[in-house]
């Protein structure tokens, strides 16, 4: 099967943006110097900060867990395992005993950002060449490539909609955007400095979005349709 490959509307006209509505924030954490990827089990957060996967108390922001698994990108979670890239591959993980129960290969091979889980496939952001793969969970083959205008970070699904950060320079934002088109629809502007690493939804109203070298976990409201 080909991947299908999908390009934005460069010239659709500038979408309406709006302040990102900080909730709170949690961190830095002991020993983690940077959030990575960031994913969400409906209980706690985990976010990947190198060497270690950490589970976070969304209301707290304690740690509840560690597991010895290292991560340097996107963080998955399928509702029953995690996935996490490591490098030029994506280990598919025990959450209960940190078991790597197997891998595949990365799309971007290496170069590879934020990762979700939807529909049953993989979505895989690629940061410099502002692309988000959809790919085969069990083999890591592509289905399709969605192009950004933007560097992507982080990566998530929520009631449809594609979201993805950015961040260049000074400036990241976490912008919804047409998964047929690319076309981007919505804008969440994060302060000046403040940057989107890692992105996850609750499913609801809430994002969850990792800082990078900041070793912060920012609580982002999503706004009412």
């Amino acid at each position: 099967m080909n991947a299908k490959q999908i390009n934005p509307k460069k010239s659709s006209p500038q979408q309406p943006a709006q302040p990102a509505e900080i909730a709170r924030e949690f961190g830095p954490f002991p020993g983690a110097d940077c959030i990575h990827g960031v994913t969400y089990d409906g209980q706690q957060v985990w976010a990947a900060v190198g060497p270690k996967l950490l589970a976070v108390d969304p209301a707290s922001g304690d740690i509840r867990r560690t597991l010895e698994c290292p991560g340097d990108a996107g963080t998955a979670f399928d509702g029953k395992h995690l996935y996490q890239i490591v490098e030029t591959r994506i280990d598919k993980i025990d959450p209960a005993t940190g078991e790597v129960l197997s891998s595949i290969p990365a799309p971007g091979k290496g170069r590879d950002s934020g990762m979700a889980w939807a529909e049953g496939s993989l979505w895989v952001g690629q940061h410099r060449d502002r692309r988000i793969h959809q790919i085969d969970p069990a083999t890591g083959a592509i289905v399709r490539t969605i192009e950004s205008n933007r560097f992507v970070t982080g990566v998530t699904w929520v009631e449809g909609q594609l979201w993805h950060g950015t961040w260049e320079g000074d400036e990241s934002d976490i912008r919804r955007i047409d998964p047929d088109s690319g076309a981007v629809l919505e804008r969440l502007d994060m302060p000046t400095g403040v940057g989107v690493s890692g992105l996850e939804s609750d499913g609801a109203n809430l994002f969850f979005c990792g800082g990078g070298p900041s070793g912060k976990i920012r609580v982002v409201r999503r706004p009412k349709a």
